[in-house]
């Protein structure tokens, strides 16, 4: 029996959702949302926009179908006035001839594309408005039929599920990393707590810490250093800062010194930017970043590329 277009359309529906809700990485998530909706609706563009928090304005601002030069020549991105805004105030379906011809209409700047046809569509979770789904220029027709509205909306119940488990696996991955994190932080305490017990040297000690602690926060580089009179001194390192052993760093003008007298944590971006003076000497030992602590005892790590987070000093 053949199939009629109906069915075929049906169909490709249901292969796109059970695409979409297996896939657990929120960004291609989004990406095979905007592909998709152009592929099933005939659209020429496509855009999602991602409300704030108070669901009182757009967020973020993804498209497909518009070129680098365009996007440069648009500007800077929608934030929900005219006709996105009048989805953000009432979430529910619209399907425009012009889109120009709108009551809420507010424009495009110079250099937009020509956009005429327009069918917006709402992409709820859990009964909350999250987003909305766009489509502009309905190619080989001069509107967006109602067969494409089904589409879309369908397509944006699709997309609010796959959105859903794919935030829900993210928290779910964070939540299991913290944990396998706090068990290694359990296993770097007991290490240490182990080899003072047994009254080794001081540099063994230190020289564990090192190592340990940069595995538990993901640093690139620590290095320990304690007060000698005026300076601090290297006295045991790990990762990409090797053979550092008895460098010296003065107290007066530096990031390190100026934690250590001010006794209080601190996570710098970039230690260099902050003192210049000491600029050759930080970067020979690789301190991009710095977090510190009370006495004499100082650890300077480079963590690349993101900024210490402060669960991670809080390890330390």
């Amino acid at each position: 029996m053949t199939a009629t277009p109906e069915d075929l359309w049906l169909r490709r529906l249901l292969e796109v959702g059970r695409t979409l809700v297996t896939e657990l990485d929120i960004e291609k998530v989004l990406d095979r949302v905007l592909a998709t909706a152009r592929e099933i609706t005939g659209a020429r563009y496509a855009a999602l926009g991602i409300l704030n928090e108070r669901r009182t304005e757009l967020e973020q601002f993804l498209t497909s179908g518009v070129d680098e030069r365009a996007r440069k020549a648009i500007g800077d991105l929608p934030r929900g006035r005219g006709v996105l805004g009048a989805l953000i105030e009432d979430p529910a379906p619209l399907r425009l001839k012009d889109v120009s011809a709108h009551p809420s209409s507010y424009g495009f700047p110079m250099g937009h594309p020509v956009m005429r046809s327009f069918l917006g569509v709402p992409i709820v979770i859990r009964g909350e408005a999250w987003g909305n789904l766009y489509l502009t220029e309905k190619e080989q027709s001069a509107e967006f039929s109602e067969q494409d509205e089904r589409a879309a909306v369908i397509l944006a119940d699709w997309a609010a599920l796959a959105i859903n488990n794919a935030r829900l696996y993210e928290a779910s991955e964070h939540r299991r990393q913290e944990a396998e994190k706090a068990v290694r932080g359990l296993e770097v305490t007991r290490d240490v707590a182990v080899a003072i017990g047994s009254e080794i040297a001081l540099e063994h000690v230190l020289e564990l810490i090192a190592k340990r602690g940069r595995a538990l926060v993901d640093a690139k580089s620590l290095v320990i250093m304690l007060r000698d009179g005026v300076d601090l001194v290297v006295h045991a390192s790990a990762g990409h800062v090797q053979n550092k052993r008895g460098a010296r760093l003065p107290i007066a003008g530096s990031t390190s010194g100026q934690v250590l007298e001010q006794g209080r944590t601190e996570r710098v971006a970039d230690v260099d930017a902050r003192h210049p003076a000491v600029r050759r000497l930080h970067r020979g030992l690789a301190a991009r970043a710095a977090i510190g602590g009370r006495y004499a005892l100082r650890s300077v790590l480079c963590r690349n590329p993101r900024l210490l987070h402060r669960r991670r000093t809080d390890r330390i």
